[in-house]
This record gives structure tokens, sequence and C-alpha cells, in this order.
């Protein structure tokens, strides 16, 4: 799969711009503030239909005008793609594929697969739990469209039990049948989850060790842990037990919505117990797993993008992403980099064929 060309209308702080992609490596250089980070994310938003930096969409439209479209040319399975992207204020966001509209933009999740790894995957690390549950989410999803037609049913029936809780604390009131029948469908959606969950990490924790060793080469030990609160009852009886709680706070205090994704070193929180540097192997090695997971699953390399990481990479890092560049592990790569004379001779050393775009 390659994406061939990428036109952006009012995107971000573009007004009107168009790239042609090279197969293999294509890098966009110049000062912070130009708009190289934006251009990955116009090419993450056509995978997910949504920004990676920005979750409102509105926020990604040029200052002062009323739209923006990101429209594209790719090569997949041998068939010519266009997919195009584009919101105006006040309307909701239409993503097409071959001039045909998305009734639902889950129905386009898988059809692009796309890793970025940036410095602000850092949140995956720093943050709640929910940060660490979309990542998780996000993989499955790519690869498994029953599951996130399950997730987005689960999310809805939340919604509308934790509506109901609200409702009784208001109103005075309590009503046990009617919360039993949410609680039924929770059950239903939310063991189905868990189980993809539990497979998902069963496959993925393995290819992340190999990772982490090969980008560290130190014999530090490094875990992800599945927590959720499924491991010790089914959701039913969860629901159950927690109804006075649920009552007092009037939402859903338990569930799958809740399960975590902990990251340790040496089984502590590496956000504690980690120094910078094992906090950067961890995030990359969690990535790159990322990719050769989808790549297995998919048949498909996904493409891979790099967002001002050779700023914050040591030489050795370096040198094991070219290596695994040279080895054709990855497809298409997508680099953005302040430093053009940096850029150019690590690209070179890959001995591929590159393009570099000065911003």
């Amino acid at each position: 799969m390659h994406l061939n060309k990428i036109s952006l209308f009012n995107y971000k702080n573009f007004s009107e711009i168009s790239f042609e992609f090279d197969n293999k490596i294509n890098c966009f250089v110049g000062k912070n503030g130009i708009g190289k980070t934006n251009v990955l994310d116009a090419i993450y938003h056509l995978a997910y239909g949504k920004s990676y930096f920005n979750p409102l969409a509105v926020q990604n439209i040029k200052h002062g005008e009323e739209f923006f479209v990101i429209d594209a040319e790719l090569q997949k399975n041998d068939r010519s793609e266009q997919i195009v992207c584009s919101l105006k204020k006040g309307q909701k966001k239409i993503l097409k594929r071959n001039g045909k509209a998305y009734d639902k933009f889950s129905d386009h999740i898988g059809f692009i697969p796309l890793v970025i790894i940036s410095p602000a995957d850092r949140d995956l690390i720093v943050e709640g739990s929910e940060t660490r549950r979309k990542f998780m989410d996000s993989v499955i999803s790519q690869l498994d469209a029953t599951y996130l037609q399950e997730l987005i049913q689960y999310q809805k029936v939340i919604v509308q039990r934790n509506a109901l809780l609200k409702y009784f604390a208001l109103n005075h009131v309590f009503d046990n049948d009617t919360l039993s029948i949410y609680n039924e469908q929770l059950n239903v959606f939310g063991k189905s989850i868990f189980e993809k969950r539990k497979v998902f990490l069963e496959q993925f924790i393995p290819i992340f060790n190999i990772h982490h060793q090969a980008i560290t080469g130190s014999e530090e030990t490094v875990q992800l842990v599945y927590e959720s609160h499924l491991f010790e009852k089914d959701l039913l009886t969860i629901l159950q037990e927690n109804i006075n709680k649920d009552r007092a706070l009037q939402y859903t205090s338990a569930g799958i919505h809740k399960d975590d994704l902990s990251f340790e070193i040496d089984k502590h929180p590496i956000k504690k117990f980690g120094s910078q540097g094992q906090q950067k192997s961890f995030l990359i090695a969690l990535k790159l797993a990322q990719f050769e997971f989808l790549k297995k699953q998919s048949g498909v390399k996904p493409l891979l993008l790099f967002d001002d990481i050779f700023d914050k990479l040591d030489e050795s890092r370096v040198a094991k992403i070219i290596e695994m560049v040279n080895s054709e592990t990855f497809g298409q790569l997508f680099i953005s980099d302040t430093h053009p004379e940096r850029t150019e001779a690590i690209v070179k050393s890959t001995h591929q064929s590159y393009k570099i775009f000065n911003l």
C-alpha cells in the first residue's frame, strides 16, 4: 500500500498545498511551527477520520476559513483509491472513498492501516487509563470491525445507564427492572470486548518484548499488564454489587470502560520509576509492536509516521530504526524533522528512495 498524493485545503496552517510522495521515504523539514506535523496529521486523518493531535474537529479548519478538505490518492491491492475527508463549520464531517460517502466512519477504520510515533505518545504514560484503553481499542478495531461496533454499542448503553441513574437521583425513585435491561446489554458487549482484549494482548505482548529488547539491548524487564474487573467476576455481578455506589455517584463506576493497561519496568510503574530514556524506549517499542502486529494480521505494511522523533532519540535508537528500514520491515515512511542536514544524512544511509519536502 502506498499513498501517492495528498492535497490540503484550509487544513490547519495551510491554505492550499499538494504533495506527491515517494513509495518509500518522505521527509518534511523546516523550522518549528511551519506545519510539518500538520501534514502528518492530515495523513493520520485519512486513516482514522480524525486528528491525532486535536480531537475538536472544527479547530483543524484554518483560522478565518469555513471548511477544510483533505484529498488523497493511494494504491492498495493494485487498485487506485481516492479518500476525501472534509468538514464545514456547523455541519458533520464527511469521509468519502472513491466518491461515495461512508454512512459510518467506523466502516472506514482499518482500510488504511497506519501507525504514528510522536512526542505526544508520552500521554500514554502520563495520562489516565482512558488513553491506554484507546490505544488498545484502536489497534484491535483496525483489524476487527465487530469489535469496534461492540465498543460503540457498549458506550451507548453506558450513556443510557448513566442518564437513568441521574434520573433516579433527581426524582428520588428507583426501578431495578429497567436498570437490569441495561446491565444485561452491558454484560453481553462487555464480555466479548474483554475476551478480545485478552486475546489481543496474548499476541501483542511477546512482539512488544522482542522490540524492546532490540531497541535497548538491555537486561531491564518491562511489562504490559492488563487490568480489568472482569478477571475476578462477570460484569453482571460487578454491576449488581456496585449499584449503591453507582446510585450515589450517578454514573457507572465499574466495567470494561474502566480497564487499564499498566506500563511497568521491573514490576513498578514506568511513570514513576522509569527514566526519560527508559520511557522513550518503552513507547517506541510499543508503537513498533503495533506496526508489526497490524502488518502480520492484515498482510499489509501500514503507513508509518515519525513525528519529530530524531530530535528525541540517541544514535543507537536511530541506527536501530535505519536497520529496520533496510531490512524491508517497513513500507512507506513519513518523517518530520527540524534539521534538513540530519534528515538527509539519515535517509541516505538507508540506501532507499526518498523525497525531502522543505516547508
